[in-house]
């Protein structure tokens, strides 16, 4: 009885691990394969040699070193400062009675709008053109300031722009799952904390914070995958040329080399890719091991 339960099980889960193998598990070992291919052709499907040339050429490629510069800049600003808005927001918005429902769906908004249309709005606040200096150039020349082309200026700017339009794009998101959070909370810890005479302070950090972490937990873990993975948000910003711009990420590397100007070399791209991969996955461990000091379930 026992393992025809267990067969009827793997029969439901057959339709499942035969799309991830298919369309995960084999694309996955496909690029690990295609890494160690020297100078691998499309059309006729050969290579000339197998060996590390390709992670030796890219890892030497200013392109590749300058987009693992603008990405990690990227994932230390936008991550942190994103979830920490969103928390600051969810915790004004669950105290909100009346206007809260009003309040969350504005703020829902973003994440429902087109990443390209998002990209253009920025582009008029911020690009700085012969007839205007934009909305923002017009603010800081308002109050003293020297107008500054933030799409095709100095690589300080360009930065600035795409981080605040990363956490712009990843901020409804987290507030979304964080208001949830903190509504899913016991009031029972609040009215406890509450008689105790505790302050507000006090029992944020000791209720709320250790209620909703594995709710932050998990913003953060996605939060680093989803930031190492950007790069419509910065064509949305600078176009398809993002190495004359100097603002190309990991993905828009691989995408380059693939179907790019300077595509054809999926070889490089696989290498560009395992490395990503990675990455990633170094990151997402080292996260993992924290939470089981910090996350309370």
């Amino acid at each position: 009885m026992m393992n025809q339960k267990q067969n009827k099980g793997w029969l439901y889960l057959l339709p499942a691990i035969l799309f991830l193998g298919v369309f995960m598990v084999y694309p996955l070992f496909d690029v690990f394969v295609y890494s160690f291919e020297e100078g691998y052709n499309f059309a006729s499907q050969t290579y000339l040699g197998t060996g590390l040339y390709n992670y030796s050429y890219i890892l030497h490629d200013p392109y590749f070193l300058q987009a693992v510069k603008n990405t990690f800049i990227l994932v230390v600003i936008t991550v942190p400062l994103s979830t920490a808005l969103a928390l600051l927001i969810s915790v004004g918005l669950n105290s909100i009675k009346a206007l809260r429902d009003l309040l969350q769906t504005i703020y829902f908004l973003p994440y429902v709008t087109n990443t390209l249309a998002v990209g253009l709005v920025f582009m008029i606040l911020f690009k700085k053109t012969a007839y205007s200096d934009g909305l923002v150039n017009l603010l800081i020349s308002f109050f003293g300031g020297n107008p500054v082309d933030f799409i095709e200026g100095p690589y300080w700017a360009k930065m600035f722009v795409l981080c605040l339009y990363t956490v712009w794009v990843v901020l409804p998101f987290k507030i979304l799952i964080l208001t949830g959070a903190l509504a899913s909370i016991d009031q029972t810890y609040y009215n406890a904390a509450q008689v105790d005479g505790t302050s507000r302070l006090r029992t944020f950090t000791r209720i709320t914070l250790p209620m909703i972490s594995p709710m932050i937990f998990y913003l953060v873990i996605t939060g680093f995958i989803g930031a190492f993975k950007v790069y419509s948000d910065a064509v949305a910003l600078f176009g398809t040329d993002l190495n004359a711009a100097e603002m190309n990420t990991i993905v828009g590397y691989v995408y380059d080399m693939l179907y790019g100007d300077s595509g054809g070399y999926p070889s490089y791209a696989s290498a560009a890719a395992v490395i990503l991969f990675a990455i990633v996955l170094t990151i997402t461990c080292a996260n993992l091991l924290v939470s089981r000091k910090k996350v309370h379930y």
